[in-house]
């Protein structure tokens, strides 16, 4: 027995990686313009969403999550990177990148799929994309073995002909847009058949799972849903009580449950982090098409809360316990945790604005107290240290052409009031003055990229 025992640990230490626990997968799962109050176990009382609600009753519900930005190309910029997206150039007055912008997310960026793919990961894109066309800003050239989706926006291509207010329709026209759909940077469809989107993105995903199960994989599917115009499969298609956006977001649950069953399936789901989460609020000026953000204030395109603050659920069978948070984060820490999963330093020379989750996501240990900056484009609109929030300068996302400036700031307590409706900003001047260091010490530390967005 003891010659035994003798051989094994001699085995153990000539073949290391025989006995090493594998690295784990990550699938980030990121939805287009869901708004805060648009699921089951969010409040909403319309759209069933049991996939979602079983994946956050499994998982870590977070109740102050946030996007790094108010609309799609910045916030995509800074999931990906780990930076807020002033230091990348991706943002700017035009807000997003359009069909005939000529920047995008600069070469010189380091993704979670290049530093992923650098420690053995298999990557993949499938959805949408909105952050370049052209070489260094493209999947491919970020990382990603395998790309599958749109190169930008759903509305975007729309035909000249087009009738006005077709985007926000309940019954838009399936060949109203001339938006492609590619797979590794060829054409595949053009135009693609909008109603196929989910269900296509999915079976992408599940069949990446299967296929790469041997290995660790990272996988960043971005629905390209709930963005208008709204369209959903036969399957869903007048199926929900909150018309043609329920039925979306309906198809986008049955998404979600195919990914995890698909883990299960497969045996990879206890070594799976999944995170879900969306790109930015509701898009609000859409009417019946344009989501909510349930108690909070506006929605897309602001810095008020209902803007930024985001649906955010954790999932990791026997690694994330069951719960709720209220530790505030946001999604330029999944670069960090991700890094932190597969055992990868962070890149030298490179700031990076999000912090590791793993202590949080699985020994529930609370994270260090950190200020959140509110960008809309390139301007800094509002701050929050704590519980507590100041707007420097406030602007609905849409039919308002000027920003109102504040001096003193608004400042609200978003633990009381979350739908900023309170001003308090003059009982508590103590508060506003430790925002502004917050503040002053986060300026002299940004160095803006060369602007992407024209």
């Amino acid at each position: 027995m003891k010659l035994i025992l003798t051989l094994l640990v001699a085995l153990a230490l000539t073949l290391p990686s025989v006995f090493a626990a594998p690295k784990p997968n990550i699938i980030i799962i990121f939805c287009d313009d869901l708004g805060y109050g648009d699921l089951g176990s969010y409040g909403s009382p319309v759209i069933r969403t049991p996939h979602l609600d079983r994946m956050a009753a499994e998982g870590l519900r977070f109740t102050d999550f946030y996007s790094a930005a108010e609309v799609c190309t910045p916030s995509r910029a800074a999931l990906l990177t780990g930076r807020y997206p002033i230091r990348s150039g991706m943002c700017g007055n035009r807000r997003v990148l359009f069909p005939n912008s000529k920047g995008g997310l600069p070469a010189a960026e380091l993704t979670i799929a290049e530093s992923l793919k650098g420690a053995g990961y298999a990557t993949a894109h499938v959805g949408k994309w909105h952050l370049g066309l052209y070489e260094g800003s493209r999947p491919l050239d970020q990382g990603f073995e395998r790309t599958f989706g749109l190169h930008y926006s759903n509305d975007m291509d729309a035909r000249a002909d087009l009738p006005k207010g077709s985007v926000g329709s309940p019954t838009p026209p399936h060949d109203g847009w001339n938006v492609a759909l590619l797979r590794d940077g060829k054409v595949l469809e053009q135009p693609a058949d909008q109603t196929t989107l989910t269900k296509r993105y999915t079976d992408e995903v599940v069949n990446f799972i299967g296929e790469k199960k041997g290995a660790p994989f990272f996988i960043y599917l971005a629905h390209t849903f709930p963005h208008v115009p709204m369209f959903a499969s036969p399957a869903f298609k007048g199926k929900s009580h909150a018309g043609i956006y329920g039925d979306a977001v309906e198809e986008l649950d049955w998404s979600v449950g195919e990914v995890l069953a698909a883990l299960r399936k497969n045996g990879v789901a206890e070594n799976t982090l999944v995170f879900f989460t969306s790109d930015n609020g509701p898009w609000l000026i859409m009417g019946d098409q344009g989501g909510s953000a349930g108690l909070l204030r506006e929605g897309k395109g602001s810095t008020w809360e209902g803007g930024m603050r985001v649906p955010g659920i954790a999932w990791m069978p026997g690694r994330i316990k069951p719960g709720v948070t209220s530790e505030l984060a946001h999604m330029m820490d999944l670069l960090p945790t991700a890094l932190s999963l597969a055992g990868t330093p962070p890149p030298k020379d490179v700031t990076l604005d999000g912090t590791d989750l793993a202590p949080l996501l699985f020994e529930s240990k609370p994270l260090t107290a950190r200020p959140f900056f509110y960008y809309r484009g390139d301007q800094l609109f509002a701050a929050r240290l704590g519980e507590w929030k100041a707007h420097f300068q406030t602007q609905d996302g849409y039919g308002r052409p000027q920003a109102e400036r504040h001096d003193p700031p608004l400042l609200f307590h978003l633990g009381r009031d979350a739908s900023e409706k309170r001003n308090v900003a003059a009982q508590h001047p103590d508060v506003l003055a430790r925002i502004a260091e917050a503040v002053n010490a986060h300026k002299a530390a940004i160095v803006p990229g060369p602007p992407q967005l024209q």
